[in-house]
């Protein structure tokens, strides 16, 4: 089968094009015949030596990725059968090895793909929704709740503007001018141009703040909470600071990590399903080209998702 290895950390010129075996699967496994592949900044990370590499330095080969939408094409799992379109992220945070024709997924980690769903659509739908869904999931909004998430545009934003007003918040989206317009057309009461102003002296008293930059923007977004709002934070170079900060502010933070769920995947497909969210996918390149989805990201511009088609 065809296969992406990652030679070692580095530049896209790491990920190597090669052919091996298909993946044999365990018990509550199925294999998966890949129909599309979601690729993500901690991706991007992992190849660059940061993120997940530490965790997978020792594996052989190394493969990347971990979103996957595709077909079973041998079940070991009661929850699956062969010809189910399946989605999910896979083994995350571990080896999700789902740069390839096929990959052995836990069946526990899937959800059934909704049948008006496509598979570039239903791939892009794994770890940033599930990141945005997880995150909201960790505290309660009301419905009218203020809520301020930024890279409003972004992969895990774009979900995150749309599962928050779900929830019936008020919500604003940072983003750039140029996705003024992609932001509101997601469902936000309002756009704001980060590079127009510090966010930070517009707003005050909001409820909750979905932070998906990390550095200054946790002491910057802090500022704009009320007290016992609540901060979320993605990146995890200051995931200890994130509570302490907001604890000596009287407010609450917490930094999270996805995981693979297939109960939180059920919950997506039901979504996507009914049309309550919806995936942006906005380039979708053929497994050759894997190294310039990979540029795409790491470009820091990209608008909703990218996708790779093997």
């Amino acid at each position: 089968m065809k296969t992406i290895i990652l030679k070692g950390a580095g530049e896209v010129d790491q990920l190597v094009h090669t052919t091996l075996p298909e993946p044999e699967i365990a018990t509550g496994e199925v294999l998966v015949q890949v129909k599309a592949i979601s690729i993500n900044p901690v991706d991007v990370k992992t190849r660059s030596g940061k993120a997940m590499f530490a965790k997978l330095q020792a594996e052989d080969p190394i493969i990347l990725g971990w979103d996957i939408a595709g077909i079973v094409t041998a079940s070991h799992s009661p929850l699956f059968k062969e010809g189910d379109e399946v989605f999910g992220m896979v083994n995350f945070p571990g080896h999700g090895k789902a740069y390839a024709e096929y990959v052995a997924a836990p069946a526990e980690q899937l959800a059934l793909k909704p049948a008006g769903i496509s598979y570039e659509e239903a791939a892009a739908a794994t770890l940033a929704a599930l990141t945005a869904l997880q995150a909201l999931a960790s505290t309660t909004i009301h419905p009218g709740d203020k809520v301020l998430i930024h890279a409003a545009a972004g992969g895990v934003g774009h979900y995150a503007v749309q599962l928050a007003k779900a929830a019936g918040a008020y919500v604003i989206g940072t983003a750039s001018a140029a996705n003024r317009d992609f932001v509101l057309g997601l469902g936000a009461d309002e756009h704001f141009d980060y590079r127009s102003a510090p966010f930070e002296e517009h707003y005050h008293d909001l409820d909750f703040v979905l932070d998906t930059m990390g550095g200054e923007y946790i002491d910057r977004s802090l500022k704009t909470l009320r007290p016992q709002g609540t901060i979320i934070s993605l990146p995890s170079g200051l995931r200890e600071a994130v509570g302490e900060k907001a604890a000596a502010q009287n407010k609450n933070g917490y930094f999270i990590m996805v995981a693979s769920s297939g109960k939180d995947m059920q919950s997506l497909a039901d979504l996507l399903e009914r049309g309550k969210l919806v995936s942006h996918v906005s380039a979708t390149y053929p497994f050759a080209d894997m190294a310039k989805a990979h540029q795409q990201i790491a470009s820091g511009s990209t608008r909703g998702k990218v996708v790779v088609t093997p």
